[in-house]
Parts: structure tokens; sequence; C-alpha cells
């Protein structure tokens, strides 16, 4: 299921298999809703002796299932291919250091976790939450495949294995170190192919009065914010209340509670039990099926509606900035987050349109974008180049970039947010 374009000589080809079920519910009765420009994989960022070799696309296809209700992708890359060489790292973004302080303090406060209890994230990624749980007086691991993000987390004091999360491991975690009155795992619970074995290895890894606490971008506000752009291969699942909550009933589970965060645009935040566990589900679960029912969220017609609102924005920035290019003027990009990925294939902007990308992670600064190999720089690059506008690819931070760039629009520089619409500032 690839589109073979000639993988760089260093890398050797990324195995892809597509599914034929649903991976909440096992239906087959699945219906192809959207279909998105094929991408590299969206951190597949490369050296500059690599940047003149086209890289392999895979598929962006996205099914719903018409038995749960489920929106997923079906294509499968290899998961090694994906996470053991991963560049992102949470701890550069000031905003989402603060969200993970707010979210450890919430959860302690909100379950009245005590101190000395184990506390374990599963894809930890640099253990930024990890950290405030641990400053709360809690025992702590972390558990994410990405080696050298690991390595750098164990010795910053989060001890980080470099496996994949499954539940053999889980098993052997509950015998050395006892059941985890908290498990999390942040937008990596869409990552997974096999959800059912992941849910099996936290229902093994979770004390009797444990919670599992999970953050996954929510279908919801991808639909109603045109926000496509975190559709790409690292995130297999789109998730929305009503099949989860179906799921984790029929997998020895419960779904508690779910609340709406505003992190990477819109995510959802769940909180689950083990089946008969001692709290009681809030309202939260059953108000957001409803919200969901009334938009008609997991029906085919309203997610091809989806894909014609996503051509409009496409067809809006296109003509702004080929308008921009036209008249001489220098655009770059800020940000390189993963999701830049699908955007910037989709929507057709490539090195004739973006001279470069500029972004705050050492991990990044020095390589070239997956596919479309534009550089990715510092951000002292925009004063000494000069760019006339920046593309904020980053959108779901345009705000503080804005803010953090002054000196760039003091000196007549403007600002594009792509997402949810076109907008120009200042």
């Amino acid at each position: 299921m690839t589109t073979e374009q000639g993988a760089p000589a260093s890398q050797a080809p990324a195995a892809c298999k597509r599914r034929t079920d649903c991976r909440l519910c096992g239906s087959r009765d699945l219906v192809e809703v959207l279909k998105l420009t094929p991408t590299p994989p969206a951190n597949a960022f490369v050296k500059a002796s690599e940047r003149g070799r086209p890289q392999q696309t895979f598929p962006l296809d996205f099914f719903l299932c018409r038995a749960c209700g489920h929106l997923q992708m079906l294509d499968v890359v290899d998961p090694a291919a994906l996470f053991e060489d991963y560049v992102y790292v949470s701890g550069t973004s000031p905003v989402f250091v603060k969200h993970f302080e707010d979210y450890a303090e919430s959860v302690i406060t909100r379950f009245s976790v005590q101190p000395g209890s184990l506390a374990v994230d599963i894809g930890s990624n640099d253990g930024t939450l990890l950290k405030f749980f641990k400053n709360a007086g809690m025992k702590t691991l972390g558990i994410d495949p990405a080696r050298a993000i690991a390595a750098q987390a164990t010795a910053s004091g989060i001890e980080t294995l470099p496996v994949f999360f499954t539940e053999r491991l889980a098993g052997e975690l509950r015998v050395r170190r006892g059941a985890a009155s908290v498990v999390t795992a942040n937008n990596v619970f869409a990552h997974a192919d096999d959800l059912k074995g992941m849910l099996a290895g936290i229902r093994t890894l979770l004390a009797d009065d444990g919670v599992f606490v999970f953050e996954v971008s929510y279908l919801l506000d991808v639909y109603t914010k045109t926000l496509f752009d975190t559709m790409y291969h690292e995130h297999l699942a789109y998730h929305s209340v009503r099949p989860l909550r179906d799921f984790f009933n029929t997998n020895g589970m419960e779904l508690i509670a779910a609340e709406r965060v505003d992190s990477h645009g819109g995510s959802l935040r769940g909180t689950a039990q083990l089946a008969g566990g001692p709290r009681r589900p809030d309202p939260s679960v059953e108000g957001l099926i409803a919200e969901e029912a009334k938009l008609g969220l997991q029906t085919v017609e309203s997610l091809k509606a989806f894909g014609a609102k996503i051509d409009g924005v496409k067809a809006s920035l296109q003509k702004l900035l080929k308008g921009f290019k036209a008249g001489g003027k220098r655009i770059a990009g800020f940000g390189a987050p993963a999701k830049a990925t699908t955007l910037m294939y989709h929507f057709g902007l490539g090195p004739d349109l973006i001279d470069f990308i500029v972004d705050d992670s050492p991990l990044k600064q020095g390589l070239y974008s997956p596919g479309l190999h534009i550089p990715v720089v510092p951000s002292q690059a925009i004063l000494e180049k000069k760019p006339d506008y920046l593309l904020i690819l980053a959108w779901n931070f345009a705000d503080p970039i804005i803010a953090k760039q002054k000196a760039f629009s003091d000196n007549g520089g403007r600002f594009v947010v792509p997402l949810p619409e076109v907008v120009v500032k200042p």
C-alpha cells in the first residue's frame, strides 16, 4: 500500500499494511469518507545529504465504521519507522509544559492520588508530564520507543524504558513495580493499531482503584474547526466519545469522564477505570455523545462534507500565497510540527512558495522537511533573511508565536494563520 518514489538510500523502505476491520469493534462494514494527498511519515525529516532523494509516501485515506461510528486509517505504517527516531519533544513548548503541569495537578487532586504511588506514562516523550507527578512525591516510569529521547529523559531524572508498550511488558512491570495508581497516554492512544492489546496492558498494570487518563485529538474539533492537518500516519484513530464508550465497555473498562481541552487545537481528555471500579461516570460522557449526535459526527454525509470544506480553505490559502509570491514577497514557515507535513502536501505548499521553515527544536534544526525538503533553521534566520510573511504552520500556537516575534512585526512583517480559517495578522 505504498506509493514508491525511491526511498532514500540510507533508509530501508518502511513496511505498510492495510487492515480490513475496525480496530475498535472488529466490523468490516467500513466506507471511505476522506482522501488526502499521500505523504511521507510526518516526522521523516532528512539530512542535507539526503535532500535530493525522493521519499517513500503512504496513503492518507480515512474510513468510517458504520457499525460503531469510529473514524480511522486502515493503512498502517511500520511503527518502528515512525517512532524509534522521533524528533518531537514536549519540553520545547512553554505552552505544553504549563498544560502538563495543570494536567498532573488536576489528576492528583481529582482522584486523591497519594505520594509514593506509581504513575506510568505510555509514550512519555521527554518526561515533561511525569516530572510534575514526581514533584508531587509520586514514583514515575516512562515508556517510549524513541531511543534518543528516552535516554535523555532518563538522564534528566525520569526513568524511561525505550520500548513499545505491550501487555507482556505490563505484566512484568506489575510484578516488579506494583500496580499503577495512574496510567497516562497523551496523543498516543490514537497511534496503536492494536488498541485492544494496549487496553489489555493498561488493565493489567492498573490498580483496582486506579485511573487511566488519555488525551487524543477530538474528532468533534477536527470536524468543526477543519483541523485536517492533525490527520497523518502516526494517528490511526480519530476518536469520538460514543465509539470510545462502547469500546471500553466491551474491553473490561469504563469511561467515567470526557472533557474537551485546548491542546492541539482541540483534544479530548478521557478518564477510565476498571469495570466495576469505585467511581460513577459523570455527566460529561453522555453530554459529549449528545453533541456528536447533533452534528451527525458519525455519518458518511457529514464526513464527506468535511472534505469539501478542506478544499475551500486550500483554495483561499493558495490564492493568497501565490499572490504574495507574484508580488515578489518572501514567505517563511514558522514551526515544523508533524501536522505541517499533511498541510503542506495537501495544500501544495512546496519550496516554490516557502523559502525556509523556522523551528525552536534543536532536533529539527539543520534538517529538511519530509518529502518537500525545505530547510529547517533556528528563529534567528527571521532577522537575517528578512521574510515578508511568516506562515504559522504550528497554528495552534499562533498567539504566543506572534507575541514572541514582535521584532518581526515591528519591522513590517506579517503573519498568515492557515487554520481553522485563513487569517493575515496583524
